[in-house]
């Protein structure tokens, strides 16, 4: 993946493949690492409460346990952030927004063992990205050729994320995230791209009937949702010519 992606075409997509409300304004069309784009996170997850400016459920020492009830279900909400994480423990916004043009992607691998998205992961800190389509670099004749992907009936697409929130000494918030990406080694169409000897990556898409689920997953069972999305479903175009594009990562 490129280190951009587009928003939703059209408002219209937000209730109808994400059960939200668009937001007004609409977002950037191409959202590019330290810019503001869009997230979905659960209101109704603790991890969240910060974020949505809510207070979290304390439970006095002592207090009688609540009784077992089923899992409360999904309030989704749409948030502005930026994308490029920005982790909690950075001193400062400068580091911060120097790191992020780093950190717009979390491999699979580094949600556990890197330091930048280790305490979001376990956080629970997950979040859906709803983009229209992703960038990749054709480099199969030797020139980089800046390929779009998006699904094969236009629909748009919703990315496994972890987001965090960094406050500073002064106040200032920033909300940020990064699209988690999977081994694209044995995919049909996203082996074709990358360069040559790396390992191929591709962002992990959900499946659209495991929204809530991902969601409402225990950490160690989270990882189960970030699989391939199958080759049948995606299309891949060449970037018309004369639209300048930035470099792709993925």
């Amino acid at each position: 993946m490129s280190s951009c992606h587009l928003s939703l075409a059209k408002a219209e997509f937000y209730p109808q493949f994400f059960r939200i409300e668009a937001p007004d304004p609409l977002p950037e069309k191409i959202i590019t690492p330290r810019r503001n784009g869009t997230i979905i996170v659960n209101a109704a997850a603790d991890s969240s409460a910060a974020l949505l400016g809510r207070e979290p459920v304390v439970i006095e020492e002592g207090a009688e346990p609540a009784p077992a009830v089923p899992a409360a279900p999904v309030e989704r909400v749409l948030v502005p952030a930026q994308f490029g994480l920005v982790p909690a423990w950075v001193k400062s916004a400068s580091d911060g927004r120097l790191r992020a043009l780093k950190l717009v992607t979390a491999k699979i691998d580094s949600l556990t063992t890197g330091t930048a998205f280790r305490d979001a992961w376990l956080a629970g800190q997950r979040c859906i990205v709803p983009l229209q389509s992703f960038q990749v670099d054709d480099v199969r004749t030797g020139k980089p050729v800046p390929t779009r992907i998006t699904r094969i009936d236009n629909s748009p697409m919703g990315a496994a994320g972890v987001w965090a929130r960094w406050v500073g000494e002064d106040g200032e918030v920033i909300t940020s995230y990064a699209i988690i990406t999977i081994n694209a080694n044995a995919h049909a169409l996203m082996n074709r791209y990358g360069h040559a000897g790396n390992d191929k990556t591709m962002p992990a898409i959900l499946n659209e009937g495991s929204y809530d689920a991902w969601f409402n997953a225990k950490v160690n069972k989270a990882k189960e949702f970030l699989r391939p999305y199958p080759t049948e479903k995606l299309r891949a175009n060449p970037v018309e010519k004369g639209r300048k594009q930035p470099p792709a990562q993925f």
